[in-house]
């Protein structure tokens, strides 16, 4: 297992060079797991992607490094703290790099006798490649299928000259991943909704949400999906709920600030009683906080976003493979119970690209949408018909013979306006009644570690593959630690928290956020404590290692 770092500033064409390197390693026969860490800017400041790979699934990142590719000395200086003794600094010979562990290759004379310097990275992506042992027998289609042709020899030259530079130093085991997917989580959303029957998708560009938005754009046509950018974040929400009411499986997208602007429309979602999925890609706030970071902040507000009560359901997206089938089953959620749902997603699993096992459509869960009611003289439609289970008939406008009235008022039956108390009694309770039956749905949080454990890890959204890695660790030594990994949030699913707060000795809530966000909702929903808490709020994302640390010395916050 191989952990390196490729540093430089915006524009040094890093981010490029990982979507390279990255596709190469998978073809290879390697697992890997990349993070990026970007600033706000087109140019300058410092940008570097962190793959980690080798021959065992990987779900997080670790800090400790085997190995770094810099552009300048500034991504030397930022990161030589965290390369192992034995590690490696890949470098072209003209920085003033002074250390015993690198190793500078004229990659910038390389890269001008070729005729571009440009081509500098893949002069070193093929030294990288020799480092590992890599061959190099599918970088040539690689780089075809994702270069422009008039890139493409010159590419293949400069990966072709960087191999020839050195000798290989590390022997990576590879294996048969080829059949495997390699995904971003936003990518993984994306295709969970087309595989759900997403027909509309509505968003103003918001990082980190924006390459939600580009693919859904990207494959619009052949996956038959209306894709509007709105003029903002008001707008796009109203649209997906009309497209809503119009019979189409609707979505939208934004983060925390977008959100903030969706909220009174949320409310409409809600006693409209429209299905809607809303997906909320978290970074740090409030205002414009930090654009291109990573955070778990919002948890609270999105449970009780928009005046008055109605339900919903917040869903946090643990890994990719959650991204995909959550997201199609909070597409059948909504609609079920005519309810909107909240995905939470944040910077670092939307960005971070993984290789997992091919996900089968097959499995997600679906709705069958019942009949459309038939009016008669003698049984008019209601369209908030009260019923036992709260869940009214739904017609759709202009596909069947009822007159389908809404309203954002409080109404009737018939969807008529009211301010009668007892109208709104009936109404708010019917609204309510559809939370047992959500409850039925709820999924128990994942238990990962000792079943007989006596510390409990508690945590919510990306956190859970550094969680499931340090859990493991920590039980190397003794079998004294278990995970609670939730992603159903609200309602919250209690059954397996209660079960195991009655047999350990301490509970560690572990969140990437400043005030324990779901340790409150534990407490506030059970009565249940959390002893200690290891708390990340800087917009970079817990490590394993992190939280082997604040295990370690449960000070809270970094």
């Amino acid at each position: 297992m191989y952990n390196i770092l490729l540093g430089g500033a915006a524009g040094d064409g890093i981010e490029t060079m990982a979507g390279l390197l990255e596709k190469m390693l998978k073809q290879s026969g390697c697992h890997l797991f990349t993070i990026r860490d970007f600033m706000s800017r087109v140019r300058g400041g410092h940008n570097f992607t962190q793959i980690r790979f080798g021959d065992q699934p990987l779900h997080a990142h670790r800090d400790t490094l085997d190995g770094i590719f810099t552009v300048d000395e500034k991504s030397y200086q930022e990161h030589q703290p965290r390369l192992s003794y034995d590690g490696f600094i890949l470098c072209d010979k003209a920085l003033a790099i002074d250390d015993f562990r690198a190793i500078k290759l004229p990659f910038k004379k390389i890269a001008t006798d070729l005729g571009n310097p440009k081509v500098i990275n893949s002069v070193a992506t093929g030294a990288l490649l020799k480092l590992f042992n890599i061959p190099l027998d599918h970088a040539a289609a690689i780089i075809k299928s994702n270069l422009r042709a008039d890139l493409v020899e010159i590419n293949l030259s400069a990966i072709n000259k960087g191999y020839d530079l050195l000798e290989s130093h590390y022997d990576l085991p590879l294996i048969e991943t080829s059949e495997d997917l390699m995904l971003s989580g936003n990518n993984a959303i994306g295709l969970g909704a087309v595989a759900a029957g997403l027909r509309f998708y509505s968003a103003y560009p918001m990082s980190p949400s924006t390459s939600l938005l580009d693919f859904f754009n990207a494959h619009s046509s052949t996956m038959a999906i209306a894709v509007e950018q709105a003029e903002d974040e008001i707008a796009a929400i109203n649209m997906a709920i009309g497209a809503s009411y119009a019979g189409a499986t609707a979505m939208t997208g934004t983060s925390g600030g977008g959100f903030s602007l969706m909220v009174e429309a949320l409310g409409f979602s809600g006693i409209a009683e429209i299905p809607l999925v809303a997906v909320d890609v978290q970074r740090p706030g409030p205002a414009t906080g930090f654009p291109t970071r990573t955070e778990q902040s919002d948890l609270k507000f999105v449970i009780s976003a928009s005046q008055g009560e109605f339900p919903r359901m917040v869903i946090a997206l643990r890994d990719h493979t959650d991204c995909f089938y959550q997201t199609a089953r909070s597409l059948a959620l909504a609609k079920k119970y005519q309810i909107p749902v909240i995905l939470l997603s944040d910077q670092y699993l939307a960005d971070s690209t993984t290789t997992i096992p091919i996900l089968n459509a097959s499995e997600i869960v679906r709705y069958d949408e019942p009949e459309a009611p038939v009016p008669t003289p003698d049984h008019p439609y209601k369209r908030y018909a009260l019923t036992e289970n709260g869940i009214s008939p739904l017609a759709i406008p202009g596909k069947s013979e009822a007159l389908v009235r809404v309203d954002s008022d409080e109404h009737d039956e018939s969807g008529q306006i009211t301010e009668s108390a007892t109208v709104r009694n009936q109404m708010v309770q019917k609204r309510m009644h559809k939370l047992e039956g959500l409850k039925k749905e709820l999924i128990e949080p994942e238990f990962w570690g000792a079943q007989q454990c006596q510390s409990l890890l508690v945590g919510f959204g990306s956190t859970s593959g550094a969680i499931k890695e340090a859990v493991d660790i920590l039980n190397q030594e003794e079998k004294n630690y278990g995970a609670l990994l939730f992603g159903d949030i609200c309602p919250l699913p209690t059954e397996r928290l209660r079960h195991f707060c009655d047999q350990v000795m301490e509970i560690i809530n572990v969140e990437q956020n400043a005030t324990g966000q779901l340790a409150s909702l534990i407490r506030e929903e059970t009565l249940i404590s959390c002893e200690h808490s290891i708390l990340k709020y800087d917009g970079r994302q817990l490590s394993v290692d992190d939280i082997l640390t604040g295990i370690k010395n449960f000070k809270g916050g970094f």
